[in-house]
């Protein structure tokens, strides 16, 4: 609402779904479109076909959207290179708090 003297006029509020698909499309670099429409299509078909799937389609646009944005960021591909390279790996307990009691307490914990 828009305050304009003593009247109020009502103005249209956007409202913005993260989790919309052309939203995702849009941000997603083009090498991923393929397979974001593959699954995002498969998961459709699944809802309507069975109403209860609708929560796993929810699920595979919430994933697409945190992938979306990480895949769109500056230097993803070449983080990703580097990591299957094993280039600038940063060791866990230099980035972890307490790793080492971590993997201690993991391997006396029985399996």
């Amino acid at each position: 609402m828009v305050w304009r003297g003593a009247s109020v006029t009502a103005q249209p509020v956007e409202h913005h779904d993260p989790h919309d698909p052309d939203d995702i499309l849009a941000r997603l670099p083009e090498q991923y479109h393929e397979r974001f429409l593959a699954e995002y299509r498969e998961a459709m078909v699944a809802a309507a076909h069975e109403t209860w799937r609708y929560r796993q389609l929810q699920e595979v646009l919430k994933i697409w959207h945190l992938r979306a944005i990480a895949y769109s960021r500056p230097g993803h591909e070449r983080a990703r290179r580097e990591a299957r390279e094993g280039i600038n790996v940063v060791p866990a307990e230099d980035v972890i708090p307490r790793w080492a009691d971590l993997v201690a307490s993991r391997a006396d914990s029985p399996a």
